[in-house]
């Protein structure tokens, strides 16, 4: 993750090899980075890159023989994925007779059709209605059970929380952030509870084991306070607190969001 400018994409053409390092090192599997590691890397780019007068099927059977694939596997293997991604009938069809999003659609099967064992997506849902972003992202997920190393590149930061298990958040191409994504956000938990109770409008005198941050009255007698516990309490405490005032519908601990991690820590470094 990072802000535009960052040095993400940078960084990825780095490992394709399509652009050399400045400094430094890149290492595949323990060894140098080098020419033969390429067939063995899978790279979708944010902009499409395919020809766009050619027919797809021949297309994606000439990017497969150029990772090393025979003619009669590629197309054993292309034939699979149209399949599977309902695209039989796009083997004569043009690229530029497609959508944006059946384009990017495309341009995954190509990405991923040699099985790579690293396979770098640069923001792989652009374009992307919701029903074919679920299909994509769970395809995502199968080739990472299936053993390959997943290296994903976006701004939306929801994708990092369903498919991500780490991230490294880069700005101004240095890295400001690493480490898993459940370990990132309980870093960043601060005591703070949302509760929901019906009943009587409450009025806090300060004994009580939490401070009121903000409060919202809803329909029908409901209730919303946003609190920050007190040092030396817990949610219990709460609980024990509140259970005989009044009663309670709700009570969660909000845990910043990667999108506010994401902005805190490019502002504070900023």
């Amino acid at each position: 993750m990072g802000p535009n400018g960052a040095g993400k994409t940078s960084l990825i053409r780095i490992i394709n090899q399509i652009t050399a390092p400045d400094s430094g090192e890149v290492y595949f599997n323990g060894e140098k980075l080098n020419q033969s590691h390429i067939n063995q890397i899978g790279y979708l780019p944010e902009e499409r890159g395919l020809y766009k007068k050619m027919e797809i099927g021949e297309q994606m059977i000439y990017l497969a023989r150029l990772k090393g694939l025979s003619r009669d596997e590629a197309t054993k293997r292309l034939k699979i994925w149209f399949q599977k991604l309902g695209m039989e009938s796009w083997w004569k069809m043009k690229i530029e007779e497609l959508s944006k999003g059946m384009q990017q659609k495309a341009q995954f099967v190509a990405t991923v059709l040699h099985e790579p064992e690293l396979i770098i997506l640069d923001e792989p849902f652009s374009g992307f209605d919701p029903v074919n972003a679920e299909v994509i992202k769970d395809e995502i997920l199968e080739l990472n059970r299936k053993g390959a190393t997943i290296l994903f590149s976006t701004h939306r930061m929801e994708s990092v929380e369903e498919l991500c298990d780490a991230i490294a958040l880069l700005h101004k191409s240095h890295k400001i952030l690493d480490g898993t994504v459940k370990s990132i956000k309980n870093s960043y938990r601060n005591a703070t509870y949302l509760v929901e109770y019906t009943g009587a409008h409450l009025v806090f005198d300060g004994s009580q084991p939490f401070e009121v941050i903000e409060e919202k009255a809803g329909d029908d007698d409901d209730y919303t306070i946003r609190i920050k516990l007190n040092a030396a309490n817990n949610s219990n405490d709460v609980l024990a607190y509140l259970i005989t005032k009044t009663h309670i519908n709700m009570l969660q601990e909000v845990i910043p969001s990667m999108n506010e991690i994401f902005i805190e820590q490019v502002n504070k470094t900023a």
